[in-house]
């Protein structure tokens, strides 16, 4: 006779349990997880007077979705995210909210998020769960950033984040866990579907494509960090709150008496928002690496504490006293310096970008000209952009696209390691990483 022996919780999960909420009923842990939890199903939320002109539309556009209305919310614990569950609910759809556990301890990705995520989830009456995805952002992520900054490169962890540890994943566990092979998220982005016919104009052959679009909200527009996705991915993603305003977003959350209504905005990368600032962060990973701020020449100017802690363009905080301002203009992992220079010598015309993904049009043969932009708060510009050979590791990391990009106006702020994102309009054509900097414009387009 066999006798069946309770399992004692392990640590992880005991850790999850102290930080989440504990309602009177809960089901059991998804099959396939180190940590999963789920709240009781109760009565759905009874919304205050009408809906404002936008979360109207945005129903109605959830309401007339094509296809199955089964997904799985990536729910971060925020307003954006918790909104789109609740539009996602209202509509009809059978929605299951899913958190990915990145990083013990506070802050927006950790026991506050995960509390208010599964808050909200008891709130709408549908399932949560959550997934350990502690490993794989350590890996994929935390190891990312310090192996970048300690090369003297400004890295770009929110796009390699949406790739490699957020969607992909996310979809993988809805699929092979719950049978739901649709994934929403709060992003402030769209996507034309290529069932939805015709596609959008762009410089290149679009046929049989998704098509991702800037948000409608142009402050909060989020599609350069989604430039990275697949094909096969943003064929499955849903985002209820592309044709919102933040201003709409806090109404409808407000109405539907959402409990993170009036949550603060967190930090744009999560990892500054967990450690207080992205300067403790790196504190934290890097031993001090006191070295030189110089002039291109060599000349001495200044003393720094850590070359990750400066970026290409900066101006302020470098604690040079100059005849003139100085620009960051190279970041020297080599020799551990800051190269800097007056306004005059610190633009630059171009830049190299590998690992391209084109993802709202096939690769070009030949150059077109594009709207590049190359960091999320600035703004495009117009750039001519020209496919170049991949090198052999390129090929071996079966990112096979490279290609230059040169500026109408000379830039800046190009940044090695911050991502180049191409658009024709609202349409995101591609995006990659920034490599080497071209100071000037090849021969054939000076003369």
């Amino acid at each position: 006779m066999s006798v069946s022996v309770p399992v004692p919780p392990s640590p992880q999960q005991r850790e999850l349990d102290s930080a989440l909420p504990q309602p009177r009923d809960r089901h059991p842990r998804p099959p396939g997880t180190d940590s999963g939890a789920a709240t009781a199903l109760k009565a759905p939320l009874q919304a205050a007077g009408s809906a404002t002109l936008a979360g109207a539309a945005a129903l109605e556009r959830l309401r007339d979705w094509p296809g199955d209305h089964r997904v799985a919310v990536g729910l971060s614990g925020g307003v954006d995210s918790s909104l789109t569950a609740a539009l996602l609910v209202a509509a009809g759809w059978q929605v299951e909210g899913l958190t990915l556990w990145l990083m013990s301890g506070k802050g927006a990705c950790c026991a506050e998020g995960l509390v208010d995520a599964a808050g909200i989830c008891e709130q709408l009456g549908v399932p949560h769960h959550v997934v350990d995805s502690r490993e794989r952002f350590q890996a994929e992520i935390v190891n990312f950033l310090v192996e970048g900054y300690g090369a003297g490169v400004t890295p770009l962890p929110c796009s390699r984040c949406n790739r490699e540890v957020k969607f992909g994943p996310m979809l993988a566990w809805a699929e092979a866990e719950r049978g739901i092979g649709r994934i929403a998220t709060g992003h402030y982005a769209r996507v034309r579907h290529a069932e939805a016919g015709e596609s959008l104009p762009v410089p290149g052959d679009a046929r049989g494509r998704h098509q991702l679009l800037r948000g409608l909200d142009t402050q909060k527009d989020q599609s350069y960090f989604l430039y990275d996705l697949p094909q096969e991915i943003l064929g499955r993603l849903v985002f209820p709150l592309g044709e919102l305003t933040k201003s709409d977003t806090r109404a409808e959350a407000g109405r539907l008496g959402l409990r993170t209504a009036e949550k603060p905005e967190s930090q744009d990368l999560c990892l500054a928002d967990h450690h207080g600032s992205m300067k403790a962060f790196l504190d934290a990973y890097l031993p001090p690496r006191p070295g030189q701020i110089v002039l291109g020449d060599g000349t001495v100017v200044g003393q720094h504490d850590g070359l990750e802690h400066f970026t290409i363009g900066q101006r302020k905080g470098l604690g040079v006293a100059w005849s003139e301002p100085l620009h960051v203009v190279r970041l020297d992992g080599a020799l551990n310096r800051v190269v800097v220079a007056p306004r005059a010598q610190a633009a630059r015309q171009g830049c190299e970008v590998g690992a391209v993904n084109w993802l709202s049009m096939a690769a070009p043969q030949a150059p077109i000209t594009v709207m590049a932009q190359v960091r999320y708060r600035s703004e495009p510009e117009p750039a001519l952009l020209t496919p170049l050979p991949a090198s052999e590791a390129d090929q071996a990391a079966g990112r096979p696209h490279r290609c230059r990009l040169d500026f109408k106006q000379p830039q800046f702020s190009i940044t090695p390691g911050q991502a180049a994102v191409f658009y024709a309009g609202e349409v995101l054509l591609g995006g990659g990483l920034i490599g080497r900097i071209c100071p000037e414009l090849p021969k054939s387009m000076s003369q």
